[in-house]
């Protein structure tokens, strides 16, 4: 039984929409009124995030990206980039990620892909609401025990 009242103008209402003035002026939610719109960036920064998570992935994008980006990394001011070896194409409603991760050596590469596509869809679905249809990853490098980390060479000044 719903409880209703007449208000001055003779009309009926219910409790329900006494209770929320948004509902009685434009009649419907409030949370569909309108269009939200992710940026590529910003998915690719979850998906970088999320795919670093996994065990077993060393690094992200090819040696060249990562030796411009240490670069970039020593520049005060400059912030690690959390989207290097991600790149996306974000629709209206769906994603599609392609990913160049670098393993360490004596893990599953079968495995690792298979962990960073799961976190990698769950995350950027749980976060953006978008429908991640595709998850590309190459591995283009593998981190061995014994190599030193890459790290540009320091010039004389």
């Amino acid at each position: 039984m719903t409880d209703m009242t007449e208000n001055r103008g003779g009309e009926t209402e219910t409790s329900a929409a006494r209770r929320s003035p948004l509902a009685k002026r434009g009649g419907s939610d409030p949370g569909s009124r309108g269009r939200t719109t992710i940026a590529d960036g910003v998915v690719e920064k979850i998906a970088g995030l999320a795919a670093r998570d996994v065990d077993g992935v060393h690094a992200m994008g090819s040696g060249l990206s990562r030796t411009f980006g240490a670069v970039r990394d020593r520049v005060p001011g400059g912030a690690k980039s959390v989207s290097r070896g991600v790149k996306v194409e974000v629709g209206e409603v769906q994603a599609a990620l392609d990913l160049e991760i670098v393993v360490v050596y004596g893990v599953s590469i079968a495995d690792v892909a298979r962990d960073v596509r799961e976190n990698v869809i769950t995350a950027v679905e749980r976060m953006t609401g978008l429908e991640v249809v595709e998850v590309n990853i190459a591995v283009s490098d593998v981190k061995l025990p014994d190599e030193e980390e890459e790290e540009p060479e320091r010039r004389i000044q």
